[in-house]
């Protein structure tokens, strides 16, 4: 695979702990990585990477915690929220969700407060190794630009692409994923740099989709 070949293995999502990179997940929403990193940083210096202490602190606590984060009142509310939902559904425990049938509960994950379809997703496939697809603005800009989907299709319709057109393979969707994001990253921005990227062969001699 080209992406592969040029920019190797990525190695997503960085993490110690399932609840830590279900944490930063929510974290990066609106930020770039390195703003949610340092967050994650406070927060395991104050050992709140783990839910049962982290929903010991109330809302007001935690914000100022994660305040590079941005968007940290907010932020501090949906980690909350999040955590509690774990601990109430799950006990806290990983092994438990993971063994969930997936469908239903993706849908749970919908309904709580402030996460979305791609936080959802990236918490299911990064943090529990479900066979999700995160399809990002990123995902979504090359796989149009390359004409496997259509200029305006929304996150729902290139997540079940994808999902039905490469096995359903956690490792591979996590792989796919990142590196789509490399690629979106160096070469496939608002203002296409198509020059160098490995993918352009890809184009067929067309102009890219923008």
């Amino acid at each position: 695979m080209a992406l592969l070949r040029r920019y190797g293995p990525q190695r997503w999502w960085p993490g110690r702990s399932a609840y830590e990179i279900a944490v930063g997940a929510i974290l990066t929403q609106h930020t770039a990585w390195t703003n949610a990193a340092l967050a994650i940083a406070a927060l395991r210096s104050r050992r709140l990477l783990d839910p049962t202490r982290l929903a010991a602190v109330s809302v007001d606590e935690l914000a100022p915690i994660i305040r590079s984060a941005g968007t940290y009142r907010l932020k501090a509310r949906r980690v909350h929220d999040f955590t509690v939902w774990l601990l109430e559904r799950f006990g806290g425990r990983w092994e438990r969700l993971r063994r969930e049938p997936l469908a239903s509960l993706r849908r749970e994950l919908l309904d709580v407060p402030g996460l979305g379809p791609e936080t959802v997703d990236a918490i299911l496939l990064y943090a529990a190794g479900r066979p999700v697809f995160v399809a990002d603005a990123y995902a979504r800009r090359v796989l149009a630009r390359h004409r496997f989907i259509g200029p305006r299709a929304g996150y729902e319709e290139t997540r079940a692409f994808v999902e039905a057109h490469l096995p359903s393979d956690p490792a591979l969707f996590n792989e796919f994923h990142a590196l789509l994001v490399a690629v979106g990253k160096s070469h496939c921005r608002t203002a296409p740099r198509c020059e160098a990227c490995p993918v352009r062969v890809d184009l067929r001699g067309r102009r890219p989709a923008t």
